[in-house]
């Protein structure tokens, strides 16, 4: 039973001491840092972050596991039986006296792609992200133009943080080990946005149905929100190939684009 709960949350354990010190190391917790851990499980990466940091939310949706989690972790370690999905990190914030929060975690598979929507929405929250993911994940965060991995996910991101791989993790770190290879994401709240007004969901909308059918040329993904008059209009003014593909395109242009196609609607 508890295995088949295990498997239904994506949790993968880390127990590998020397990946567990890099990740503490690229996180690099300060004394008045408040962190809210991810998916804390068995409290590992807790301990590691509380021995530096002023405080640590460590957020377990497991309840079976709260009971040891709380035993193992010192005292500056509040333990939150939870969703980090739902957890309000705004009140969180209100109540930690720090101008902003750090997210980090070994983060269960199930809900990376959720996560780092929500590290997105609350990004006036965050000063930054650090967060073991799956491999495939981390490419397509950190994605540029004209590669496979290239998405919306990754343009919204960069957007608004620096994103990085720090390094990669194999699986035999892990208890059980997953299938697939995982990274450490790193995600640095930017100054300001490369492109202000990018983040917000028109723009989301516009990268969801440009993205839509990836073999498709752009043209035809958008031909189903905006008339060929609109978008020959834009293409020639922006300079671009009727030929092209999303993923061939900068944020920037695809930005242009959007605001070129005023007549495109969701």
């Amino acid at each position: 039973m508890y295995q088949s709960r295990r498997h239904a949350l994506g949790q993968h354990f880390l127990s590998n001491a020397g990946v567990l010190r890099k990740i503490v190391g690229a996180i690099d917790p300060q004394p008045g840092d408040v962190i809210v851990e991810v998916g804390a499980g068995k409290g590992v990466l807790t301990a590691g972050l509380a021995e530096k940091a002023k405080q640590v939310i460590a957020v377990e949706k497991d309840e079976r596991l709260i009971p040891e989690l709380k035993e193992r972790v010192p005292p500056n370690v509040e333990v939150v039986q939870g969703d980090a999905l739902k957890v309000d990190l705004r009140e969180i914030l209100k109540n930690a006296g720090v101008p902003s929060l750090r997210l980090a975690g070994n983060i269960p598979y199930s809900i990376s792609s959720p996560l780092l929507f929500r590290a997105l929405d609350d990004r006036d929250l965050l000063s930054d992200c650090v967060f073991l993911v799956q491999k495939e994940v981390a490419e397509r965060v950190t994605a540029g133009p004209g590669t496979k991995s290239y998405a919306p996910l990754g343009i919204l991101l960069q957007n608004e943080f620096e994103a990085k791989i720090a390094f990669l993790v194999s699986p035999g770190s892990f208890s059980p080990p997953p299938k697939v290879q995982s990274a450490l994401l790193t995600l640095r709240r930017r100054p300001a946005p490369l492109h202000p007004g990018a983040a917000e969901e028109p723009f989301r909308a516009f990268l969801r149905a440009a993205f839509a059918e990836r073999r498709k040329m752009l043209w035809k993904n958008l031909a189903r929100r905006a008339t060929p008059a609109a978008i020959a209009a834009a293409y020639d003014t922006l300079g671009i190939a009727r030929n092209a593909r999303a993923e061939e395109l900068t944020p920037g242009v695809l930005l242009a684009l959007f605001g070129a196609l005023r007549s495109w609607s969701p």
